[in-house]
């Protein structure tokens, strides 16, 4: 409160006996926040933390940042407090309804309780059943707001909201239960399918091949994994079989599309230095064609082709390869030349 200022202390003094909902908010002071969302002490520390959570998310903040709630004066230990904020964010995280809250931070002040904040964090980690995303992905956690150099750095993964499932089993002994839960593993385990398709033209990906991936990864059952710092770069699949499989087909297609438009700029290209068709342009000179349709009217020249269509100054023309002469959807005819770079040499 010394750091917020005095301003946050009067107008904490304002709303004091007339809460309600287990906190208060203020404005920020002299902190460097918006707002501050000051709770009534109890022992409930998954109560406090998802109402905070919820309010954020009413008042569209994109952001929280909490301490070690619960450590002070309601006595949990650490491990406690950390499995407890873990949880109620982890529930929060699941829920379709969230749209608005983007980023969760938890400061750790005191370093001791950073294994214990850690092993809660890596303990749901573990247990989720995506193997390449996680709630973990959603939402941001900082331990005093430091980035550890010696951590990994993660590959890009695709945005994909996961969804938690919980099964609760009842039975009439544990036996029984046992027996449904390994039911259950199996039956998941015998439908998840992993794979992955490596190849250097990966890395000419762009946005069109991205967003492609991205409407993949939202209408069938698979998480894609872009792993573009290893050499070759690679995309991992995982999901149901079926659409592992198809997605592993789409993938490969992509990336033919591009060796075969990488193989046709490169062939254009050599044929240019060899070549060259003009059409007359509005100052009475001739104007070289682009590179792709130089190639596309020679390789019409040398299959006897009578006429082929093409585009010129973003217009329509239709050419007619014996005449040389090509005329546009209002009958306008332009000249047009084929120039050998071999000849004179």
């Amino acid at each position: 409160m010394d750091a917020a200022g005095s301003q946050v202390v009067d107008e904490c003094a304002q709303y004091a006996g007339k809460c309600q909902s287990g906190f208060i908010t203020t404005q920020g002071g002299n902190l460097l926040c918006s707002k501050i969302i000051h709770l009534i002490s109890n022992n409930h520390v998954k109560s406090l933390v998802s109402k905070v959570l919820y309010e954020c998310e009413q008042r569209k903040y994109k952001s929280v940042a909490f301490p070690a709630i619960g450590t002070g004066q309601a006595r949990l230990s650490p491990a406690e407090a950390a499995d407890e904020m873990l949880e109620a964010i982890e529930e929060f995280a699941s829920h379709k309804a969230v749209r608005h809250l983007q980023t969760i931070k938890i400061v750790i002040f005191q370093t001791n309780m950073l294994k214990d904040f850690y092993e809660s964090m890596k303990k749901r980690e573990n247990s989720d059943s995506a193997p390449t995303e996680s709630w973990f992905s959603v939402f941001k956690y900082f331990f005093g707001g430091k980035k550890q150099s010696t951590e990994k750095k993660k590959p890009l993964i695709l945005k994909k909201k996961v969804y938690l499932v919980m099964f609760q089993i009842c039975g009439e002994s544990q036996e029984n239960v046992d027996a449904a839960e390994s039911w259950i593993k199996d039956l998941i385990s015998k439908e998840q399918f992993e794979t992955s398709v490596s190849s250097e033209l990966i890395e000419s990906f762009g946005a069109r091949e991205i967003a492609a991936l991205e409407d993949l990864q939202s209408r069938m059952l698979v998480t894609i994994e872009l792993e573009n710092k290893l050499s070759p770069p690679l995309i991992k699949i995982s999901g149901i079989s079926r659409d592992a499989c198809f997605v592993s087909v789409e993938v490969q297609k992509m990336i033919q599309k591009i060796k075969d438009t990488e193989e046709e700029q490169s062939k254009a290209k050599l044929l240019h230095n060899l070549v060259e068709w003009r059409y007359l342009g509005s100052n009475d000179t001739f104007v070289a064609f682009d590179k792709l349709t130089n190639m596309q009217l020679e390789d019409a020249k040398t299959a006897k082709k009578r006429y082929l269509e093409v585009q010129i100054n973003k217009k329509n023309y239709k050419v007619d390869l014996h005449n040389l002469q090509a005329t546009d959807d209002q009958g306008k005819t332009i000249n047009i030349q084929r120039v050998s770079k071999s000849e004179g040499k």
